[in-house]
């Protein structure tokens, strides 16, 4: 896991910026000013920072002066909301520092975080991947290439159906990769926003729409302008907030929050969604008109154990992902792509990575070797948890399970601030301090975990 410092005093930009980070598994803390960086290089070890061109107290080059002024081994990203200094700030870029211009997307962060040296050869190189993202030669993934290449010379909405974990995101990329299209992939998970939130995000806001709204802001429609929007976990979006998105799909136009003007938008939706279309029937989860709007052209993702022949495939890439990070040179086991190919893999192809991670950690360095003797069983697999048998906080969980936390006791008297401080902290103690994970769990982002940590340490006056 890398640990970012994300350096900018738009507290807007920040909050979406730590949602990128913790998306693709960054650990991440923020400050809004050069001072208060400083405060964070000198007391925590960072392996990147993202820092915007101009602060309160300076610009961020007088960061970068201080960062090679004291010696500090970090990466650095310059980023600028100004399209029109791009190109006196790529003058100052050499080879150490990256730069990116606002809006930033989860593929631009992953592709300076993991940047290489482009003269060395992948490990991966021989691994096809499909539109650039999908890996599969069996015949369900065959199949799915296929559609994805249908669909990519059409502008119709592509709604996708498929378990947890059968890559849905990737699928997404693939559409957008093979359809060409001039503008970006925009993506937003419905489900981890809020039901006061969710209409900003999706359409944006005018300036003084709501308490907060201190600038305009687009929402994701306008920001996938001739691109692909991709809306993921779409049937957890609320009920009531479905007409406002059925609307903007009928008339391909947009109303800011607190405007009243019609915005054009041009973009292609690929939503996503876990449940099964049964499901999606019987609780009625998903509008029926919004429904046929978005899936024109559904398509259903086999799970892992419907094309196993891609378990090796999938394994190498993963395992040449892990040695081309770590700078090394680990082989699997003759036995162990036995064991892989056997598991049920009820938690698909990110079950498959995570227990790969897993294995990599533990491997013996001096062996340099990858053994897979059992593949414990996930207990998430074709059950209900059971609440009353809950194991114990505490108790070591794999990498593609989830610690249970034993809430708090609820006595009365006690404050609703008191409450949560001992739900923030046992949360802590069941994932062994890291933060990150905390806040999942929580259901918080992580600068509001640290905000309250913070505030917990202060004297109480």
């Amino acid at each position: 896991m890398k640990t970012v410092l994300l350096v900018d005093d738009d507290t807007e930009f920040s909050e979406l910026g730590a949602r990128i980070f913790e998306y693709i598994g960054c650990e991440v803390y923020t400050a809004q000013s050069i001072a208060e960086a400083k405060e964070w290089l000198a007391s925590t070890r960072f392996d990147h920072v993202f820092l915007d061109f101009m602060l309160p107290d300076g610009s961020g080059i007088h960061l970068i002066d201080f960062i090679r002024g004291q010696n500090i081994n970090v990466n650095i990203t310059l980023i600028t909301g100004h399209p029109s200094v791009k190109t006196a700030i790529a003058s100052l870029c050499d080879e150490q520092i990256d730069y990116l211009t606002k809006p930033i997307q989860a593929d631009d962060v992953k592709g300076v975080l993991f940047k290489e040296n482009t003269s060395n050869k992948s490990a991966n190189t021989s691994i096809k991947r499909h539109f650039g993202c999908l890996i599969g030669e069996s015949t369900a993934a065959k199949n799915l290439v296929t559609m994805i290449e249908r669909v990519a010379k059409t502008n119709a909405n592509v709604l996708l159906i498929g378990e947890s974990g059968v890559g849905k995101e990737i699928v997404a990329k693939a559409i957008h990769n093979a359809s060409q299209c001039q503008g970006e992939q925009v993506s937003v998970n419905c489900g981890a926003i809020t039901k006061d939130l969710i209409g900003s995000e999706l359409f944006g806001h005018e300036k003084g729409a709501f308490t907060g709204a201190v600038a305009q802001k687009k929402g994701v429609f306008e920001q996938a302008e001739n691109g692909t929007l991709f809306l993921d976990e779409v049937t957890e979006m609320p009920i009531d907030m479905q007409p406002n998105l059925l609307r903007v799909l009928e008339t391909q136009k947009v109303t800011r929050v607190g405007g009243n003007k019609q915005i054009p938008v041009n973009c292609r939706v690929v939503s996503a969604t876990n449940r099964t279309m049964a499901e999606i029937a019987e609780k009625k989860v998903l509008r029926e008109d919004i429904y046929f709007r978005l899936a024109v052209f559904p398509i259903e993702i086999p799970p892992l154990r419907e094309r196993k022949e891609d378990i090796a495939l999938l394994s190498d890439f993963f395992l040449a992902e892990l040695n081309k990070e770590y700078k090394t040179q680990y082989q699997f086991s003759p036995s162990s792509k036995e064991v892989l190919y056997a598991h049920h893999w009820p938690g698909n192809i990110r079950e498959l990575k995570h227990c790969i991670h897993r294995a990599f950690i533990m491997a013996e360095p001096t062996k340099q070797c990858i053994n897979i003797d059992k593949i414990e069983p996930s207990p998430f697999a074709g059950t209900v948890v059971q609440t009353q048998l809950a194991p114990s906080a505490t108790q070591v969980t794999h990498a593609s399970q989830q610690p249970i936390v034993n809430a708090p006791e609820i006595d009365v008297g006690k404050t609703i601030e008191e409450v949560e401080k001992e739900l923030i902290y046992k949360t802590l103690e069941s994932v062994a301090g890291n933060k990150t994970l905390a806040a999942k769990l929580l259901g918080i982002s992580t600068k509001t975990l640290y905000n309250r940590l913070n505030a917990y340490d202060e004297p109480q006056q």
